[in-house]
Protein backbone atom coordinates (compact mmCIF):
# COMPACT_ATOMS: atom_id res chain seq x y z
CA UNK A 1 0.00 0.00 0.00
CA UNK A 2 1.53 3.42 -1.20
CA UNK A 3 1.62 5.77 1.61
CA UNK A 4 0.25 9.62 0.40
CA UNK A 5 1.89 12.76 1.84
CA UNK A 6 0.15 16.18 1.50
CA UNK A 7 2.10 19.68 2.37
CA UNK A 8 -0.14 22.61 2.01
CA UNK A 9 -2.54 24.50 3.53
CA UNK A 10 -5.48 23.12 5.01
CA UNK A 11 -9.03 24.94 4.17
CA UNK A 12 -11.49 26.14 5.76
CA UNK A 13 -8.75 26.78 8.40
CA UNK A 14 -6.17 27.79 6.23
CA UNK A 15 -3.32 26.50 8.43
CA UNK A 16 -0.12 24.63 7.45
CA UNK A 17 -0.11 21.12 7.54
CA UNK A 18 1.77 17.94 6.76
CA UNK A 19 -0.87 15.07 6.71
CA UNK A 20 0.57 11.32 5.88
CA UNK A 21 -1.76 8.63 4.46
CA UNK A 22 -0.54 5.32 5.20
CA UNK A 23 2.42 3.41 7.60
CA UNK A 24 5.35 5.18 5.69
CA UNK A 25 6.70 8.64 7.43
CA UNK A 26 8.51 9.57 4.14
CA UNK A 27 5.19 8.55 1.28
CA UNK A 28 5.01 9.82 -1.84
CA UNK A 29 3.90 13.37 -2.65
CA UNK A 30 0.23 14.31 -3.46
CA UNK A 31 -0.42 16.88 -5.67
CA UNK A 32 -2.16 20.10 -5.20
CA UNK A 33 -1.17 22.84 -2.32
CA UNK A 34 -4.68 23.29 -1.14
CA UNK A 35 -6.85 20.89 0.92
CA UNK A 36 -10.31 20.01 2.40
CA UNK A 37 -10.64 17.48 4.90
CA UNK A 38 -13.45 15.45 2.59
CA UNK A 39 -16.27 17.00 1.11
CA UNK A 40 -19.90 16.25 2.24
CA UNK A 41 -22.98 15.86 0.29
CA UNK A 42 -25.39 16.60 3.03
CA UNK A 43 -28.78 16.95 0.86
CA UNK A 44 -28.16 13.88 -1.40
CA UNK A 45 -30.86 11.34 -3.39
CA UNK A 46 -29.00 8.39 -4.54
CA UNK A 47 -31.21 6.41 -6.19
CA UNK A 48 -33.16 9.04 -7.59
CA UNK A 49 -33.37 10.41 -11.08
CA UNK A 50 -34.57 13.03 -13.30
CA UNK A 51 -37.72 11.76 -15.27
CA UNK A 52 -40.47 13.27 -17.41
CA UNK A 53 -42.57 14.54 -14.67
CA UNK A 54 -40.36 14.28 -11.87
CA UNK A 55 -37.78 12.36 -10.15
CA UNK A 56 -38.07 8.54 -10.31
CA UNK A 57 -36.93 6.19 -8.30
CA UNK A 58 -33.54 3.52 -8.97
CA UNK A 59 -31.74 0.77 -7.89
CA UNK A 60 -28.81 -0.19 -6.58
CA UNK A 61 -26.48 -0.02 -9.83
CA UNK A 62 -27.54 3.50 -10.10
CA UNK A 63 -26.68 3.96 -6.51
CA UNK A 64 -23.34 2.93 -7.01
CA UNK A 65 -22.59 4.94 -10.33
CA UNK A 66 -23.59 8.07 -8.25
CA UNK A 67 -21.18 6.73 -5.35
CA UNK A 68 -18.57 6.18 -7.17
CA UNK A 69 -19.33 9.72 -9.02
CA UNK A 70 -19.12 11.20 -6.05
CA UNK A 71 -15.78 9.73 -4.62
CA UNK A 72 -14.05 11.13 -7.79
CA UNK A 73 -15.86 14.63 -6.76
CA UNK A 74 -13.93 14.36 -3.40
CA UNK A 75 -17.02 13.53 -1.59
CA UNK A 76 -15.89 11.73 1.70
CA UNK A 77 -19.85 11.12 3.65
CA UNK A 78 -23.14 11.54 1.93
CA UNK A 79 -26.63 11.73 3.38
CA UNK A 80 -28.80 10.51 1.35
CA UNK A 81 -32.25 12.30 2.04
CA UNK A 82 -34.80 9.83 0.76
CA UNK A 83 -35.49 7.12 -2.25
CA UNK A 84 -35.21 3.36 -2.51
CA UNK A 85 -34.91 2.37 1.27
CA UNK A 86 -34.11 -1.47 -0.16
CA UNK A 87 -30.82 -0.15 -1.03
CA UNK A 88 -29.81 3.52 0.89
CA UNK A 89 -30.47 1.62 3.83
CA UNK A 90 -28.43 -1.08 2.77
CA UNK A 91 -25.53 0.97 1.72
CA UNK A 92 -25.71 3.11 5.41
CA UNK A 93 -25.26 -0.21 6.58
CA UNK A 94 -22.63 -1.51 4.96
CA UNK A 95 -19.03 -0.10 4.80
CA UNK A 96 -16.95 0.36 1.72
CA UNK A 97 -13.91 1.70 1.62
CA UNK A 98 -13.79 2.62 -2.03
CA UNK A 99 -16.76 4.85 -1.63
CA UNK A 100 -18.22 7.52 0.58
CA UNK A 101 -19.85 6.97 3.83
CA UNK A 102 -23.52 6.99 3.29
CA UNK A 103 -25.88 8.35 6.62
CA UNK A 104 -29.47 6.84 5.24
CA UNK A 105 -33.12 8.43 5.89
CA UNK A 106 -34.71 5.83 4.14
CA UNK A 107 -38.26 6.21 2.60
CA UNK A 108 -39.59 9.59 2.10
CA UNK A 109 -42.71 10.02 4.38
CA UNK A 110 -45.58 11.83 2.70
CA UNK A 111 -49.36 10.92 2.85
CA UNK A 112 -51.00 10.33 -0.66
CA UNK A 113 -50.69 12.72 -2.96
CA UNK A 114 -48.29 15.19 -1.02
CA UNK A 115 -45.10 14.38 -3.18
CA UNK A 116 -43.91 13.16 -6.67
CA UNK A 117 -45.77 10.09 -7.68
CA UNK A 118 -43.22 7.73 -8.95
CA UNK A 119 -40.99 8.63 -6.15
CA UNK A 120 -42.48 6.92 -2.67
CA UNK A 121 -44.63 5.03 -1.25
CA UNK A 122 -47.39 7.26 0.52
CA UNK A 123 -47.70 7.12 4.37
CA UNK A 124 -50.97 7.71 6.10
CA UNK A 125 -51.58 9.63 8.87
CA UNK A 126 -51.91 7.02 11.34
CA UNK A 127 -49.21 4.96 10.19
CA UNK A 128 -46.89 7.64 10.34
CA UNK A 129 -44.98 6.58 13.71
CA UNK A 130 -45.28 2.92 13.01
CA UNK A 131 -42.84 3.40 9.46
CA UNK A 132 -40.71 5.74 11.77
CA UNK A 133 -39.87 2.96 13.98
CA UNK A 134 -39.62 0.82 10.69
CA UNK A 135 -37.18 2.99 9.51
CA UNK A 136 -35.18 3.03 12.40
CA UNK A 137 -34.96 -0.48 13.29
CA UNK A 138 -33.64 -0.87 9.68
CA UNK A 139 -30.85 1.34 10.35
CA UNK A 140 -31.88 5.24 9.30
CA UNK A 141 -30.09 7.32 11.45
CA UNK A 142 -32.43 9.94 9.85
CA UNK A 143 -36.22 10.36 8.38
CA UNK A 144 -37.24 12.42 5.90
CA UNK A 145 -40.60 14.20 6.22
CA UNK A 146 -42.27 16.25 3.00
CA UNK A 147 -43.40 18.81 5.14
CA UNK A 148 -45.56 20.78 2.42
CA UNK A 149 -45.99 19.87 -1.06
CA UNK A 150 -48.46 21.23 -4.27
CA UNK A 151 -51.22 19.70 -5.32
CA UNK A 152 -50.89 17.26 -7.30
CA UNK A 153 -52.28 15.56 -10.46
CA UNK A 154 -51.74 12.38 -12.60
CA UNK A 155 -48.41 13.90 -14.22
CA UNK A 156 -47.35 15.11 -10.52
CA UNK A 157 -46.84 19.00 -8.66
CA UNK A 158 -49.19 20.92 -10.58
CA UNK A 159 -47.22 24.35 -10.85
CA UNK A 160 -48.93 27.13 -9.39
CA UNK A 161 -50.77 24.97 -6.89
CA UNK A 162 -51.57 25.76 -3.25
CA UNK A 163 -48.31 24.70 -1.59
CA UNK A 164 -49.88 22.53 2.06
CA UNK A 165 -48.80 20.99 4.93
CA UNK A 166 -48.73 17.11 4.85
CA UNK A 167 -49.19 16.05 8.26
CA UNK A 168 -50.91 17.77 11.36
CA UNK A 169 -48.17 19.63 13.14
CA UNK A 170 -49.07 18.27 16.80
CA UNK A 171 -48.50 14.38 15.11
CA UNK A 172 -45.31 15.76 13.35
CA UNK A 173 -44.39 16.59 16.60
CA UNK A 174 -44.82 13.18 18.22
CA UNK A 175 -42.56 11.43 15.47
CA UNK A 176 -39.68 14.00 16.50
CA UNK A 177 -40.41 13.28 19.69
CA UNK A 178 -40.64 9.12 18.99
CA UNK A 179 -37.23 9.72 16.44
CA UNK A 180 -35.36 11.43 19.01
CA UNK A 181 -36.10 8.70 21.41
CA UNK A 182 -34.69 6.69 19.25
CA UNK A 183 -31.69 8.95 18.34
CA UNK A 184 -32.27 9.70 14.90
CA UNK A 185 -32.49 12.96 13.39
CA UNK A 186 -35.31 14.50 11.33
CA UNK A 187 -34.58 16.32 7.99
CA UNK A 188 -37.90 18.12 6.33
CA UNK A 189 -38.84 19.36 3.09
CA UNK A 190 -40.53 22.73 3.43
CA UNK A 191 -40.79 25.67 1.33
CA UNK A 192 -43.80 28.03 2.88
CA UNK A 193 -43.90 29.24 6.20
CA UNK A 194 -44.76 25.80 8.31
CA UNK A 195 -41.32 26.31 8.68
CA UNK A 196 -41.70 27.66 11.17
CA UNK A 197 -44.29 25.45 12.83
CA UNK A 198 -41.78 22.58 12.25
CA UNK A 199 -39.02 24.18 13.95
CA UNK A 200 -41.02 25.08 17.05
CA UNK A 201 -41.68 21.56 17.86
CA UNK A 202 -38.29 20.26 16.78
CA UNK A 203 -37.09 19.36 13.47
CA UNK A 204 -33.56 18.92 13.09
CA UNK A 205 -32.63 20.08 9.68
CA UNK A 206 -34.51 22.52 7.34
CA UNK A 207 -34.25 21.63 3.52
CA UNK A 208 -34.41 23.73 1.15
CA UNK A 209 -36.51 26.40 3.02
CA UNK A 210 -37.01 29.00 0.43
CA UNK A 211 -39.54 31.00 3.01
CA UNK A 212 -37.18 30.86 6.02
CA UNK A 213 -37.38 34.28 8.14
CA UNK A 214 -34.64 35.72 10.58
CA UNK A 215 -36.94 34.66 13.21
CA UNK A 216 -36.94 31.20 11.97
CA UNK A 217 -33.25 31.37 12.06
CA UNK A 218 -33.21 32.23 15.40
CA UNK A 219 -35.52 29.66 16.65
CA UNK A 220 -33.39 27.16 14.76
CA UNK A 221 -30.14 28.48 15.66
CA UNK A 222 -30.65 28.42 19.56
CA UNK A 223 -30.96 24.76 19.53
CA UNK A 224 -28.47 23.46 16.84
CA UNK A 225 -30.72 22.83 13.79
CA UNK A 226 -29.21 22.77 10.14
CA UNK A 227 -30.42 24.36 6.83
CA UNK A 228 -29.37 22.87 3.47
CA UNK A 229 -30.29 25.49 1.11
CA UNK A 230 -30.50 22.95 -2.17
CA UNK A 231 -29.91 26.45 -3.99
CA UNK A 232 -29.11 23.72 -7.20
CA UNK A 233 -32.41 23.25 -6.98
CA UNK A 234 -34.16 26.36 -5.76
CA UNK A 235 -32.94 29.11 -8.00
CA UNK A 236 -31.33 26.98 -10.98
CA UNK A 237 -33.08 27.79 -14.44
CA UNK A 238 -34.89 24.80 -16.08
CA UNK A 239 -34.93 24.51 -19.81
CA UNK A 240 -38.33 24.95 -20.28
CA UNK A 241 -38.37 28.17 -18.46
CA UNK A 242 -41.29 30.67 -18.61
CA UNK A 243 -40.89 34.70 -18.50
CA UNK A 244 -43.31 34.09 -15.59
CA UNK A 245 -41.14 31.51 -13.71
CA UNK A 246 -37.55 33.20 -14.54
CA UNK A 247 -39.01 36.17 -12.41
CA UNK A 248 -39.88 34.14 -10.07
CA UNK A 249 -36.68 32.16 -9.38
CA UNK A 250 -35.20 35.60 -9.87
CA UNK A 251 -37.17 36.78 -6.84
CA UNK A 252 -36.69 33.81 -5.05
CA UNK A 253 -32.65 33.80 -5.37
CA UNK A 254 -32.70 37.72 -4.02
CA UNK A 255 -34.50 37.11 -0.88
CA UNK A 256 -32.20 33.78 -0.13
CA UNK A 257 -29.23 35.80 -0.81
CA UNK A 258 -30.62 38.58 1.34
CA UNK A 259 -31.42 35.71 4.36
CA UNK A 260 -28.41 33.55 3.85
CA UNK A 261 -25.97 35.70 5.80
CA UNK A 262 -27.92 35.77 9.07
CA UNK A 263 -27.52 32.16 9.40
CA UNK A 264 -24.10 32.42 11.04
CA UNK A 265 -25.18 35.19 13.26
CA UNK A 266 -27.88 32.83 14.71
CA UNK A 267 -25.85 29.59 15.17
CA UNK A 268 -27.36 27.46 12.23
CA UNK A 269 -25.02 25.03 10.62
CA UNK A 270 -25.57 25.62 6.47
CA UNK A 271 -24.70 22.67 4.90
CA UNK A 272 -24.31 21.64 0.98
CA UNK A 273 -26.86 19.05 -0.94
CA UNK A 274 -26.91 18.35 -4.34
CA UNK A 275 -30.06 17.54 -4.56
CA UNK A 276 -30.99 15.41 -7.96
CA UNK A 277 -29.53 18.27 -10.03
CA UNK A 278 -26.49 19.50 -8.75
CA UNK A 279 -22.91 19.09 -7.14
CA UNK A 280 -21.16 20.12 -3.97
CA UNK A 281 -18.56 22.27 -5.33
CA UNK A 282 -21.53 23.94 -7.80
CA UNK A 283 -23.36 24.57 -4.15
CA UNK A 284 -20.51 25.71 -3.03
CA UNK A 285 -20.60 28.81 -5.48
CA UNK A 286 -23.76 29.28 -5.04
CA UNK A 287 -23.71 29.91 -1.78
CA UNK A 288 -20.95 32.54 -2.51
CA UNK A 289 -23.17 34.07 -4.74
CA UNK A 290 -25.99 34.34 -2.32
CA UNK A 291 -24.26 36.19 0.25
CA UNK A 292 -21.66 33.42 2.27
CA UNK A 293 -18.01 34.41 2.37
CA UNK A 294 -15.71 31.64 0.60
CA UNK A 295 -14.62 30.25 4.14
CA UNK A 296 -18.22 29.75 5.14
CA UNK A 297 -19.16 28.30 1.91
CA UNK A 298 -16.51 25.68 2.47
CA UNK A 299 -16.54 24.74 5.99
CA UNK A 300 -20.79 23.83 4.78
CA UNK A 301 -19.29 21.69 2.45
CA UNK A 302 -16.40 20.04 4.51
CA UNK A 303 -15.51 20.26 8.56
CA UNK A 304 -19.23 21.83 9.70
CA UNK A 305 -21.15 19.42 7.78
CA UNK A 306 -18.86 16.75 9.92
CA UNK A 307 -19.42 18.54 13.04
CA UNK A 308 -23.38 18.53 12.68
CA UNK A 309 -23.32 14.87 11.23
CA UNK A 310 -21.17 13.31 13.99
CA UNK A 311 -18.18 12.48 11.43
CA UNK A 312 -14.45 13.00 11.68
CA UNK A 313 -13.68 13.35 8.35
CA UNK A 314 -10.78 11.12 9.40
CA UNK A 315 -8.66 9.34 6.46
CA UNK A 316 -10.35 11.63 3.64
CA UNK A 317 -8.54 14.65 1.67
CA UNK A 318 -9.24 16.17 -1.61
CA UNK A 319 -6.17 18.13 -2.51
CA UNK A 320 -6.37 21.14 -5.74
CA UNK A 321 -3.57 23.04 -7.58
CA UNK A 322 -5.03 26.37 -6.85
CA UNK A 323 -6.44 28.22 -3.64
CA UNK A 324 -10.41 27.81 -3.66
CA UNK A 325 -10.66 30.98 -1.85
CA UNK A 326 -9.33 32.93 -4.47
CA UNK A 327 -10.38 30.62 -7.70
CA UNK A 328 -13.93 28.77 -6.34
CA UNK A 329 -14.17 27.13 -9.93
CA UNK A 330 -10.94 25.07 -8.77
CA UNK A 331 -13.66 22.75 -6.51
CA UNK A 332 -14.58 20.96 -9.81
CA UNK A 333 -11.03 19.81 -10.77
CA UNK A 334 -9.33 17.92 -7.60
CA UNK A 335 -5.82 17.60 -7.73
CA UNK A 336 -5.87 14.42 -6.15
CA UNK A 337 -8.59 12.61 -3.70
CA UNK A 338 -7.52 10.47 -0.53
CA UNK A 339 -11.04 8.17 0.95
CA UNK A 340 -10.40 6.15 4.03
CA UNK A 341 -6.83 6.34 3.40
CA UNK A 342 -6.60 5.55 0.16
CA UNK A 343 -5.65 8.10 -3.19
CA UNK A 344 -8.54 7.40 -5.79
CA UNK A 345 -8.01 9.83 -7.50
Amino acid sequence: MTTWVFEGTVLPSGDTARLTFGPDPAGEQLPGRYAVPGLVDSHCHLTMAPGANGPVLRGADYAGERLDELAGAGVGAVRDVGGNRDVTLQLARTADDGRPLVLAAGRFLAPDGCYFPQAYEPVAPEDLLAAVEAEIADGATWLKLVGDFPEVGPDGPIRGSKVSPSYDVELVAAMVELAHARNARVAAHVNTDHVSELIRVGIDSVEHGTALTERDLQALGARGGAWTPTLCASVGPSPDETPERKARREERSAYLASILPLADRYGVRVLTGSDVVGTVAGEIDLLVKHGLTVEQALTAASTGAQDFLGLTGAGNLVTYDADPREHPGVLARPAAVVLNGRRIG
